[in-house]
């Protein structure tokens, strides 16, 4: 059964709250967190995206680079915008998004949870994105930003979240991309400890959603300062790592499209003929054609749009794998019409998460930088754990979640 932990959480004052609050580390290059960290000193970004603060040719792996996040945390300490919770507590973090709102349980997942996979992984790692995190929690001491997690649906956890939100929040406000961003203390030790106890009685397996990098990081350190501590006993903090538990029905997995730079030396006519040999191919005009079921794509050419949809006999919906629309794509278009067998080196190919919109596969296409834009029907949150319960692995760029976490609502110190 699924571990969680209360913890004394390190927290910015309501009157700083919105200044601090930042986007997470991994959706920005270091040129745009520049120019968001512009004219703000205290933005969260400073601690993830530390080269910030550095000169612009810094290699954004160096120890000088991790020095300086460790240095900026520290300020915001000393300085009072981050202050530490005296007793441990949970948190509730709520997010709404275009009407739609969704309520996570903020707490401390268990090291040993990820390590004997009652934490279930759904895509694979790359050491060094590992290893660029691990240094990050190795020099400040600290798990900055939370891991993204889905737990199933549990009816009493979701009654003490709705009366913990029925109160007045701690944190309330909505960001440039519109989003809300609302947060609780559970301060009542009845259901702190309740929730605890559900979750080491009942909820098996908790599952990765978003952040499989610093997942894997925040454990293998953790494992790592086990083995460094002869008096290591385990309840350590190091033993635990920052994450939201969300119900898995309450997220919204987004489409996550592609586009290609050519056809492969093949004319469009060809390229269409061929696609009609595994698809039902429907010219659909110049206006936005959005995949409305599995198994069917949108696929823009030469300024039209066309419906493609699988013909029997194409997928396997008994396969976990098999039945993903990112699995027919690859198996019957990308690598036997257009030769791109590895996702993850192939430089013709790109991913979209569709946050974007669909408009930016027509932009993309018709600046001329991409020859073909293939829109994909989002997959579901039952495939990802059906994936996860099997033990395999989604191929590369597979899920886009919306909305991302703020980081800097509540960080969990190792000490």
């Amino acid at each position: 059964m699924a571990k969680l932990h209360a913890f004394k959480g390190f927290r910015p004052g309501k009157e700083n709250v919105s200044e601090v609050a930042s986007r997470p580390y991994d959706v920005l290059n270091s040129k745009e967190a520049r120019d968001e960290v512009s004219g703000n000193q205290w933005s969260f970004l400073h601690v993830v995206k530390p080269e910030v603060d550095l000169p612009e040719n810094r290699d954004l792996h160096s120890d000088e680079v991790y020095i300086k996040g460790k240095e900026n945390l520290e300020k915001l300490i000393d300085e009072g915008y981050f202050k530490q919770d005296q007793t441990e507590l949970l948190y509730v973090y709520g997010q709404t998004m275009f009407g739609k709102r969704q309520y996570g349980i903020v707490g401390c997942a268990a090291v040993d949870d990820y390590l004997n996979d009652v934490i279930k992984k759904h895509e694979l790692t790359r050491p060094d994105k590992e290893e660029d995190r691990m240094n990050h929690i190795r020099v400040t001491n600290f798990n900055a930003e939370p891991v993204f997690f889905a737990y199933p649906d549990h009816p009493e956890l979701d009654s003490i979240v709705a009366d913990v939100v029925s109160g007045e929040a701690e944190y309330d406000f909505t960001t440039e991309d519109g989003v809300g961003h609302h947060f609780w203390l559970v301060t009542g030790s009845k259901d702190i400890n309740r929730i605890i106890e559900i979750f080491d009685r009942e909820i098996q397996f908790t599952y990765v959603a978003d952040g499989h990098h610093r997942t894997a990081a925040a454990a293998l350190v953790g494992q790592e300062r086990k083995r460094q501590n002869p008096g290591h006993r385990g309840d350590e903090e190091y033993n635990y790592f920052l994450a939201v538990h969300f119900p898995a029905s309450q997220l919204t997995i987004i489409d996550y499209n592609r586009v290609v730079k050519d056809l492969n030396g093949m004319s469009p006519e060809e390229f269409l003929e061929e696609l009609g040999e595994g698809f039902i191919v429907k010219e659909k005009g110049t206006e936005i054609y959005k995949p409305d079921e599995l198994h069917n794509f949108g696929l823009y050419l030469e300024g039209k749009w066309y419906s493609l949809t699988a013909r029997p006999g194409t997928f396997n919906d008994e396969d976990p794998i098999g039945c993903l629309d990112v699995t027919l794509l690859s198996e019957q278009v990308l690598g036997p019409l257009l030769n791109i067998t590895d996702l993850r080196k192939s430089r013709r190919i790109d991913f979209v998460g569709g946050i974007r919109g669909l408009e930016e596969l027509t932009r993309r296409v018709d600046s001329g930088e991409m020859a073909v834009a293939f829109a994909l029907y989002p997959v579901t949150m039952k495939q990802l754990m059906d994936i996860a319960d099997n033990g395999m692995i989604m191929p590369p760029k597979t899920t886009w979640f919306e909305p991302k976490l703020r980081s800097g609502l509540v960080i969990h110190s190792l000490k």
